[in-house]
């Protein structure tokens, strides 16, 4: 039974399943409708539909009838057809964001308080003039409609006459949901370069798309997309240079017709941070892309890497080249916050041939917090990286570095040459390069002389609220001293009374010191060498 309210608009009835809306009078609350018609015990038709913000009352189930499955305990709710939005064309939000004035009211709530707290009403100069130029559609390079309900493209003819200049275009958190309305939208767009779909989620079906040939940079971060259907888009995609599949929960590259990723012949970028991938084989699986120069994975599960030994490489049968190494023109590798704990895999990028950019931070391996290594071993290890975790590095940190680097693996005890090579790949090569000699027993004088060689010089730096401002100490102190001991000398040192230190190594191109929280670990095995910098705060 339907209400008076439904006859009269016959049209807000016309929700179909698997539509997109959003609520009459918020373009950010967005859902899928999942049911139309009846409910028991009450009147009229109802639209059922799943929240994106998961800000419902039910799963689809009210008083022990289910009508839909929703995805979450409380993602669900009913609603009358006046109270949703089934959206608006892309001209229609065009005139909505860059044609409406705002109102009387509006602008006397533009205010600041003077400073005796009276409303100073506040003048946009320039105001009409800017209104005026966006308002000539014909002249804007590019538009941001975000967040305004657009679900259709429109008339095709009527968008290329209003944007014939248009190159970039952000769309995100709309309702589009069809491929094909998106290709609509190009194709009235010729001009158009620069397209961002973020937060529509877009359908699984992906046929006769064509009129995406022009563009260079497609976002599609939150749409719901996999891979199957970016190898389907791949032909529309001939001049993309950078692609953004951020948050879309995938755990595969699949490929169609080969073991690799064809095609994609321009593309530069390609950004797939925030997913669930966790076999670094996936990743191989895009060693053939010949233009590929940064690659994003930050945010996923990835727990090991490796580059492929000859026989593993995963060439196009149709097209075996096998000539080309896998990644040879990557320069810059994202891999922070993954699940990667061998250091092995931080070794492996050296073999990547261009590899000169890496953000590895926040993974067990590398977080010193953790129990990874420091920073300078990181610089070390890897023996083409100009920028790490987003830090340049400049050439007298990576000697300096790689000098600290080998003195610690030095003092290492029972290791013997075969171990050290494979713990250690670059201590040979190092210690050779910067000249460093085996330390040797001494047959002179022992006593003073002896401490002397194994003396290193530190800064001590006071930056605890309540221990107050104490010029730096530079200390020489022997590198076996632990942690611990350090603590009581500063304590010492600063006159620290009742206050416990908490230490901190500084280094040189880390953005946070690292904290020295193991208190029997020697100076040298925490990092510390001469010419070192330790913070010294208080705990709280």
């Amino acid at each position: 039974m339907q209400s008076s309210s439904d006859l009269e608009n016959p049209k807000q009835c016309e929700f179909k399943i698997g539509q997109r809306v959003h609520w009459a009078g918020d373009c950010r609350r967005i859902g899928t409708v999942k049911y139309v018609g009846e409910v028991e015990g009450y009147s009229g038709n109802w639209v059922g539909v799943e929240w994106d913000n998961r800000d419902g009352k039910h799963d689809g189930s009210v008083n022990g009838v289910r009508y839909f499955n929703a995805q979450f305990p409380k993602s669900a709710s009913f609603a009358r057809s006046h109270n949703l939005s089934t959206g608006v064309s892309l001209l229609q939000a065009l005139d909505i964001r860059y044609r409406t004035s705002s109102t009387k009211e509006e602008e006397d709530e533009m205010y600041v308080l003077s400073a005796s707290n009276k409303r100073v009403n506040v003048q946009l100069l320039g105001k009409d003039k800017i209104e005026d130029k966006l308002g000539r559609f014909e002249e804007l390079p590019g538009a941001s409609l975000f967040y305004l309900g657009v679900s259709s493209s429109g008339d095709p003819f009527q968008i290329s006459k209003t944007l014939p200049n248009l190159k970039e275009l952000d769309l995100t958190g709309n309702l589009l949901s069809e491929w094909q309305d998106v290709a609509a939208i190009c194709s009235g767009l010729p001009a158009l370069t620069a397209l961002n779909l973020s937060s529509n989620t877009m359908s699984h079906s992906v046929v006769g798309i064509s009129h995406l040939t022009n563009l260079r940079i497609l976002v599609l971060n939150n749409t719901a997309i996999n891979w199957s259907q970016i190898e389907e888009l791949k032909d529309s995609l001939r001049a993309i240079e950078e692609l953004h599949v951020m948050g879309n929960k995938l755990r595969e590259i699949t490929t169609t017709s080969s073991n690799i990723v064809q095609g994609f012949d321009s593309l530069r970028l390609l950004n797939l941070e925030d997913n669930y991938i966790a076999d670094w084989g996936e990743i191989l699986k895009l060693s053939q892309l010949k233009c590929l120069e940064q690659l994003h994975l930050n945010k996923n599960s990835i727990e090991h890497i490796w580059y492929p030994a000859a026989d593993e490489l995963p060439y196009s049968s149709a097209s075996p080249d096998k000539s080309y190494k896998p990644f040879q023109k990557l320069r810059c590798l994202l891999i922070g916050a993954n699940k990667i704990e061998d250091v092995a895999s931080i070794d492996a990028l050296n073999s990547y041939p261009g590899l000169v950019d890496i953000r590895c931070s926040e993974n067990p391996a590398t977080d010193p917090r953790r129990g990874g290594i420091a920073r300078y071993v990181l610089i070390a290890r890897l023996a083409k990286v100009e920028v790490l975790n987003g830090s340049e590095i400049t050439p007298r940190e990576r000697k300096d570095s790689e000098i600290r680097y080998v003195r610690l693996v030095m003092s290492k005890p029972h290791q013997n040459s075969e171990e050290i090579k494979r713990l250690h790949p670059r201590f040979s090569e190092l210690k050779a390069f910067h000249g460093i000699e085996d330390e040797r027993p001494s047959n002179g004088p022992t006593g003073p002389q002896k401490m002397a060689s194994g003396l290193i010089a530190i800064t001590l730096k006071c930056v605890g609220p309540s221990i107050g401002e104490k010029p730096p100490l530079t200390k020489k102190l022997p590198a076996t001293t632990t942690v611990g001991k350090l603590k009581t000398l500063c304590e010492s040192f600063f006159k620290l009374k009742s206050i416990k230190p908490l230490l901190y190594l500084q280094e040189e191109g880390s953005p946070l010191p690292t904290l020295l929280d193991d208190d029997m670990a020697s100076l040298n095995d925490a990092g510390v060498c001469t010419q070192s910098t330790i913070l010294v705060d208080e705990e709280r």
